[in-house]
């Protein structure tokens, strides 16, 4: 028997799942463009915890969505996991933020998943999957032109959607081309499939090693003078 916590904090949306045996048990989330989840993340978490009456130190292991995506959300998830797989002695399982977004999609069988998160100006982070969820091209970052994903139009539907995907309205021409305007945000519920693959396979990350998958350098803006 094996509980599994899942953490999702890559985007907006900070979001926390528990599950059991490769079933969803509870997940509670809250997703505002200004929400902080260095002040909710832990809260979620115990009370997640405490209304399914599971201690930390009874958890079978924690995954985290490692990004790409926020890199303020990465540090925050990533930082959480690894501290309660050090106070717990835990596995840490480590799960594509991309693919956490393609799980809440049943695709038809000709389709091509693309899920993609903003990664400023008109450059997104993204991947493409088949019906099967397999990746057919990794994670890389893109900038939206007319030419984008051309070589993939005629392999199938092109299926977008995530946070990123309107950059793409009006550029990438129409055609064979599907937007789903209702998935923007992953959430940790459809982290649970993966991971539980991820712990019957004994997949686990180091956790002294351990980083977010942050795809391109962090950088801030300059102090104003």
């Amino acid at each position: 028997m094996s509980h599994l916590l899942h953490i999702e904090t890559a985007t907006t949306n900070c979001s926390v799942a528990l599950s059991h045996n490769g079933n969803l048990i509870h997940c509670i989330e809250n997703n505002e463009a200004d929400f902080r989840h260095s002040d909710h993340l832990h809260i979620y978490i115990k009370q997640l915890l405490d209304e399914a009456n599971v201690k930390p130190f009874q958890l079978s292991s924690v995954a985290v969505s490692k990004g790409p995506g926020s890199f303020t959300g990465l540090r925050i998830g990533v930082s959480t996991a690894k501290g309660l797989c050090y106070a717990h002695n835990l596995p840490l399982i480590s799960v594509n933020s991309l693919e956490v977004l393609a799980a809440a999609y049943t695709p038809k069988i000709s389709d091509l998943l693309i899920p993609m998160f903003d990664a400023r100006r008109m450059e997104v982070f993204t991947m493409v999957l088949n019906a099967k969820k397999e990746v057919v091209s990794p994670t890389r970052t893109e900038i939206i032109t007319s030419d984008s994903f051309k070589e993939l139009r005629d392999q199938g539907r092109l299926v977008l959607f995530g946070n990123g995907s309107d950059k793409c309205k009006g550029i990438i021409p129409e055609g064979n081309t599907y937007f789903i305007d209702s998935l923007k945000e992953p959430s940790a519920q459809h982290m649970v499939a993966k991971a539980t693959d991820k712990f019957e396979a004994k997949n686990f990350e180091d956790i002294a090693y351990f980083e977010p998958f942050y795809l391109k350098d962090f950088y801030t803006n300059p102090p104003k003078p």
